[in-house]
């Protein structure tokens, strides 16, 4: 059975996610006056008592949600509001949901990236491209991150999709 506390949660994870969808849709940023107080929520949650985290597990969750999508950004393949997002994400639903968000964001971010490849008629350049970066360790990371390549789209959404299933339980 769901307790109010966790519909509490599971607004503001929807709200702040989805929230961060749209802005990133529309600006490709996702603004610090979102995800700071949203990973501020999820501690303040977590030491009222709202969230069934302690501050320790909100604070690990964070940590985990930055660790897990740093790697991408310093690769090139997210930016710093995506990686600051799933950080406050991971302070509201704590780090083992944070952990099932991230491989949902994955899927649903491989997803999004063929439906963008196909959509701006892409995608056997987009597949060689991403093959190439498996097998020479990213030796070509710079060519596919040339703004001439037009290999960027927005990444919020595919973290409000695996966020929100996480936060969800499914």
């Amino acid at each position: 059975m769901v307790k109010p506390s966790d519909l509490v949660v599971i607004a503001t994870v929807m709200a702040g996610s989805g929230a961060g969808a749209v802005i990133d849709l529309f600006t490709r940023r996702v603004p610090n006056q979102l995800t700071l107080p949203l990973a501020a929520s999820g501690v303040l949650f977590a030491a009222c008592g709202i969230s069934g985290l302690t501050i320790g597990a909100s604070l690990v969750g964070f940590v985990l949600g930055l660790a897990l999508m740093l790697p991408g950004h310093l690769f090139g393949a997210t930016g710093a509001g995506d990686v600051k997002l799933f950080a406050a994400i991971g302070a509201l639903i704590g780090p083992a949901p944070i952990l099932t968000a991230f491989f949902y964001t994955a899927i649903a971010g491989g997803a999004l990236a063929l439906v963008v490849a196909i959509r701006r008629r892409r995608l056997r350049r987009t597949l060689d491209g991403a093959a190439r970066l498996v097998a020479t360790a990213a030796s070509n990371v710079g060519a596919i991150e040339s703004p001439l390549e037009n290999n960027r789209f927005a990444y919020a959404p595919a973290i409000a999709v695996g966020t929100m299933l996480a936060a969800l339980g499914v």
